[in-house]
């Protein structure tokens, strides 16, 4: 009987420990279930903006000749770069397969945001989140500079016709609905396309405006865009579903860099003119 007594005395102070021990457990599960971000903003790594690329699509992003990602460029990059700069953070960037960034981004953990020039539409943003557009653009199609194929559409949708594309892109949709009889090739990178378009090993490429004509006029002046496809497309950053906070904060911080003129700026610096 001493030994019950003993104990439901103690019982009570143990109860009382068992409580402290499991909001000490609580209160640090609530610290440790989202990582620390600038205002608020919740990021995967505390002060940093962790970005998903392709890192090959010039003069959006790309990665300098001998170096790495941390190194990269371009138009898409100098824009997420003064993003995060208006947010407090700093951007740090990873280069993975283009089909690969969606679903990371979905998956959640690593990640932040995707950045690689995807077109906005209710296919993907099923998936994840897109933050406003920043930029518009159409497709196009290209060819040797000497061809001499009056119309690109019909000529090329044939079994033979051999049409290069970036896998997951919206140019491989428009190549497998339009030119549904020729052999569609993804690869990729757009620069992959061009290289094997450039050594005869396919046809044509068709990828984003903007991307062909840049190389075709810095890189491969033996290619050249044959036909512009009018798809009326705009690109968005890709951002997960569990994260709307985010996509606000980088909607806004858009706008500011917008009506400060640094937008219009890093547009005249990458494209030559004010799109």
């Amino acid at each position: 009987m001493k030994r019950a007594r003993t104990l439901m005395k103690r019982a009570p102070k143990l109860a009382a420990l068992a409580v402290c021990v499991a909001t000490v457990l609580a209160l640090a599960a609530c610290g440790s279930s989202s990582a620390g971000g600038a205002g608020g903003v919740s990021t995967v790594k505390e002060g940093t903006l962790t970005v998903l690329s392709d890192l090959a699509y010039p003069p959006l992003e790309s990665v300098p000749e001998g170096k790495t990602a941390a190194d990269c460029e371009g138009y898409e990059v100098d824009v997420v770069d003064a993003v995060a700069g208006k947010l407090g953070l700093e951007a740090e960037w990873s280069q993975v397969k283009f089909d690969t960034i969606i679903p990371q981004i979905k998956q959640g953990g690593r990640a932040d945001i995707g950045a690689s020039a995807f077109t906005v539409n209710d296919e993907r943003a099923e998936e994840i989140d897109f933050t406003d557009p920043y930029l518009d653009s159409n497709q196009g199609l290209v060819m040797a500079a000497s061809s001499k194929v009056l119309d690109p559409d019909t000529e090329l949708n044939n079994a033979y016709a051999k049409v290069a594309v970036q896998s997951g892109t919206t140019g491989e949709a428009w190549v497998e609905e339009n030119l549904t009889n020729a052999q569609v090739v993804p690869l990729d990178d757009v620069v992959r396309c061009l290289m094997g378009v450039q050594t005869g090993s396919y046809d044509a490429c068709v990828a984003d405006l903007p991307v062909l004509s840049h190389l075709c006029n810095t890189s491969y002046k033996d290619l050249a865009v044959k036909q512009e496809i009018a798809t009326g497309e705009q690109y968005g950053f890709v951002v997960s579903k569990d994260n709307p906070g985010l996509t606000e904060a980088i909607d806004k911080a858009y706008k500011e860099l917008v009506d400060d003129g640094t937008i219009a700026r890093l547009q005249e610096k990458w494209f030559g003119e004010q799109l």
